[in-house]
């Protein structure tokens, strides 16, 4: 029941091939996860602020975009970059203030992320297809986490694939199931956030960057949710320069680890790692139960 993938690299050397070496660790899991399939990719530089966008409308003009927020006289001048159905935008404004345009003007684009150093992409289908269609082979930055969904509980939509986003440059993947993610909204949106799905994984991702957003700690956010997210998950965090991992007690879903002095990856079944170069001498092991890892770059 799902996939996921993790890969952070130690050394800037090897940031042009980031793209080459996720790409097949996606594709491995695609029995896990056929429905859907998503990539998160970090740059290792800041890029300045930028948004993934997304429409389901094939013949969507990106163009009147462009030229309906020239027409705002927003600070600076927006670029996009597009490929198909997705779009990069770059553009000095503030998240909340876009999503509200965007609602009003074109409410048929989603926001998949928002940030300085974050790119996601996601959609259905087989991942191989989604990895061919959006060029990750070609993508390069200092880390990236992807997923294949396996729909036990929600509808097969882009929007419900992995990975989930909350603020900017934060995201997370799941691999498993939660059993209160509706009183975990409940009490969420009683602060005033709001949810886009019913997905289960939105709830925990909202909950550690709710926790973020209040002064905690990525560890101390992970520590807490613990006590509060119920059921069984494997959880794979990125944010702008670190990737963490947290199996519930009883660490029913799977997951392994191999660190060399040159990258730190992560994978639901070894045959994820199988190919990174040097992996027959890294250290493998695999994640306790209830024990926060992480690495920063």
């Amino acid at each position: 029941m799902c996939g996921i993938v993790g890969l952070l690299l130690k050394s800037s050397a090897l940031n042009d091939r980031l793209g080459r070496l996720v790409t097949p660790m996606l594709a491995s899991m695609t029995e896990r996860g056929p429905d859907s399939a998503g990539l998160a990719v970090f740059a290792g530089e800041d890029q300045g602020e930028k948004f993934s966008l997304f429409t389901e409308d094939a013949d969507f003009d990106w163009d009147d975009l462009l030229r309906a927020l020239d027409e705002e006289s927003l600070v600076g001048a927006p670029r996009i970059q597009t490929q198909g159905r997705y779009a990069r935008l770059t553009l000095e404004v503030e998240p909340d203030t876009l999503k509200h345009w965007l609602g009003e003007h074109f409410p048929q684009l989603h926001v998949l992320s928002a940030g300085h150093f974050i790119d996601i992409y996601k959609d259905i289908g087989r991942p191989t297809d989604i990895a061919e269609r959006y060029g990750f082979s070609t993508l390069t930055g200092s880390h990236a986490i992807g997923h294949t969904r396996m729909a036990t509980e929600s509808a097969i939509t882009p929007a419900h694939a992995h990975p989930f986003t909350a603020g900017e440059d934060f995201c997370l993947v799941h691999n498993g199931s939660l059993s209160n993610p509706y009183s975990i909204r409940r009490r969420l949106e009683r602060r005033g956030i709001r949810f886009e799905t019913d997905n289960d994984t939105e709830a925990a991702c909202r909950f550690i960057e709710w926790r973020l957003g209040e002064g905690e700690t990525l560890e101390g956010a992970l520590d807490e949710g613990f006590s509060v997210l119920d059921g069984f998950y494997t959880l794979l965090i990125g944010t702008h320069d670190k990737l963490a991992l947290v199996r519930d007690p009883f660490a029913c879903k799977p997951a392994v680890v191999a660190e060399t002095d040159d990258y730190v990856a992560i994978g639901s079944e070894y045959r994820a790692l199988a190919h990174l170069p040097d992996v027959k001498h890294a250290t493998l092991f695999e994640p306790k139960p209830e024990v926060i890892y992480s690495w920063s770059r």
